[in-house]
């Protein structure tokens, strides 16, 4: 039987047996075009439709914003000597979150920075949520540096500045301190800050995963370093007069002491210390009480160092001269409206001048009592009692005057030896000033060279007598003979012994001794105050406890600054002729128990 041939297959069945290789291949090419196509719409989306978002992100990431710490200007004494500088430190900071990944090395990073390791994890967990925390700030180079060795992720150093005193004590308490951030927080640093602090900069930079800086990207904002600045102060004879007000303080038990120096010519200040004082490089071990700048913000009741000022009203009024008319101070005692005004010793009749040296309260007392009040008042004023000197040094005290209208005739009495109202050593130094420069005051400034205001206070014929009568303080029979003399210099002074004000009135034990002093007389270049406060061992008047650390301190400052004696014209004959006491030719003066303390209160 034959057998039928087998039909052909249609087309379509053979289609319907699978995709054709070129079917495949628009497959191919069309799903890989829509991926390219998905491609440019998504490089399009993120390089152009939200570049900046996908931008910010990034820059989120790896960019950061750094200052760039500047150094403090550098304060220096009037010769250039250095007194406050900014040396390099590095502050560790870290990410927590970073840190705290790396937990094995928490114990080294504790023992490198100071900490114990369980505070420091606990510190790091509180702050888990931030990127910055600081770990220790102002190490030195070579310490932060073996931090940083550790290599520990998230821990990074930061560049600052660190403020340092050479001088440390002997200059706190005009310069004062900066705290950590380096601005001012006291004295000259705190009145200068805009000065000297200057402005950070800010750049960009890229940073790595570890925290590094691996690229600077741009400066955002240059730094402007702090400015220098000059100062009036001489770094040796502050020297000087700390010295000896730190031995006299120690010697005499004193609770504390001042002294203040200035140069009449200019208002400038050369020397301003306090005891006691603290070490601005050292702030934790000190107390806010040794920290006050006690020349500039405690006041004081001046004591008969007031006298040369009554006298200058009484000059003035054309009612007395340095030599007349004589006053009866009598027996020692003088009672007016029940109230005893007393000197420790019998002077009888005594001039203007003769007042001045033997430090009568009587004499001064019945010479105020003659003058107009508003000329009194005036001229207390115009030296500058009962307001601030207007110095710029931050915290300055104005003192108390009670205003001349409300002066009865007791008061007006006691006001002339120094009770009833307060003054600061800068105040009271100030006004001595004022009388040695021919009765010119200058503002008293801390910046060497400043233009400085200048004011006529007293004609200069007053002033010149002032002078002069001063100067029978400090020879034979005055009542700072021999304490503050200087070999081969004349000295105008004034001692001052006041009762220091208690409940109730005055106490009978406590006492403020002072001495305020030009130099030298004949032609003056300095005027000094030195009170010591509450002196309880041996002596407590003015002449034997302030008027040695006057000579002694001046002694040294008028060779420093280089004036002549007063006697020059002798040194080109035969040398300089002075004695153990003073120049040859004064008489040996004979010491007497003689100052100006009145025995009970001095306030009705």
């Amino acid at each position: 039987m034959k057998s039928r041939p087998r039909p052909a297959l249609h087309p379509s069945r053979r289609r319907n047996a699978g995709p054709s290789v070129r079917n495949r291949m628009v497959l191919v090419v069309a799903v890989l075009g829509l991926a390219s196509l998905g491609l440019v719409a998504r490089a399009f989306d993120m390089q152009v439709v939200r570049k900046g978002f996908y931008q910010n992100q990034a820059d989120a990431r790896i960019l950061r914003e750094v200052p760039i710490a500047v150094s403090r200007g550098t304060i220096f004494d009037r010769n250039g000597e250095p007194l406050a500088v900014s040396t390099p430190v590095v502050s560790i900071w870290a990410n927590p979150a970073e840190v705290l990944d790396n937990e094995s090395k928490l114990p080294a990073l504790a023992a490198a920075i100071g900490m114990d390791a369980d505070a420091l994890k606990q510190y790091l967990v509180q702050r888990s949520e931030r990127e910055f925390v600081y770990l220790k700030r102002q190490m030195s180079p070579d310490a932060a540096q073996a931090v940083l060795d550790l290599a520990v992720p998230g821990v990074n150093g930061q560049r600052e500045f660190r403020r340092f005193y050479p001088s440390g004590p002997v200059m706190a308490h005009v310069l004062g301190f900066t705290n950590i951030d380096d601005h001012g927080q006291e004295g000259l640093e705190l009145a200068f800050d805009d000065w000297l602090a200057g402005k950070p900069g800010a750049k960009r930079v890229i940073r790595d995963r570890m925290g590094h800086v691996v690229e600077d990207v741009e400066l955002v904002k240059a730094p402007q370093p702090g400015r220098d600045i000059t100062l009036s102060i001489d770094r040796r004879v502050q020297f000087l007069a700390y010295n000896e007000l730190k031995n006299t303080i120690e010697q005499s038990d004193a609770d504390s002491g001042s002294m203040v120096i200035i140069d009449v010519r200019t208002g400038e200040i050369l020397a301003m210390v306090n005891w006691p004082t603290y070490n601005p490089n050292a702030l934790r071990s000190s107390s806010p009480s040794s920290r006050r700048n006690r020349a500039m913000t405690d006041v004081v009741e001046p004591g008969s160092t007031i006298k040369p000022f009554v006298m200058a009203a009484a000059l003035s009024s054309g009612k007395y001269t340095p030599t007349g008319p004589l006053i009866d101070t009598g027996n020692g005692h003088f009672y007016y409206i029940s109230h005893d005004i007393r000197d420790t010793h019998a002077y009888g009749m005594l001039s203007p001048t003769g007042i001045l040296a033997k430090s009568s309260n009587i004499g001064a007392a019945k010479v105020a009592m003659t003058l107009d009040t508003g000329l009194m008042y005036d001229t207390y004023r115009a030296f500058g009692f009962g307001s601030s000197t207007n110095s710029g040094f931050p915290g300055e005290a104005s003192g108390y005057l009670k205003a001349g209208k409300g002066w009865g005739m007791l008061e007006k009495a006691i006001l002339a030896y120094g009770y009833g109202l307060n003054v600061t050593p800068l105040q009271l130094a100030n006004g001595y000033a004022t009388i040695a420069d021919n009765g010119v005051m200058h503002l008293p400034t801390f910046v060497k060279g400043s233009d400085n205001e200048a004011k006529q206070i007293v004609d200069p014929k007053i002033a010149n007598e002032l002078v002069q009568m001063l100067v029978s303080v400090t020879q034979p029979g005055g009542t700072a003979a021999p304490y503050a003399w200087i070999a081969n210099y004349a000295v105008a002074g004034k001692t001052g012994t006041a009762h220091k004000a208690a409940a109730g009135g005055y106490s009978k034990n406590n006492y403020s001794a002072a001495f305020a002093g030009i130099v030298p007389a004949s032609n003056p270049r300095m005027a000094a105050v030195v009170v010591i406060d509450n002196p309880k061992k041996g002596s407590y008047y003015g002449a034997l406890v302030s008027g040695p650390v006057f000579a002694k301190v001046m002694d040294g400052a008028l060779r420093l600054m280089d004036v002549p004696p007063d006697n020059i014209g002798r040194w080109y004959v035969g040398g300089p002729l002075q004695g153990q006491n003073g120049l040859i030719g004064n008489k040996q003066p004979t010491v007497e128990t003689v100052d100006d303390a009145p025995i009970e209160g001095a306030t009705p």
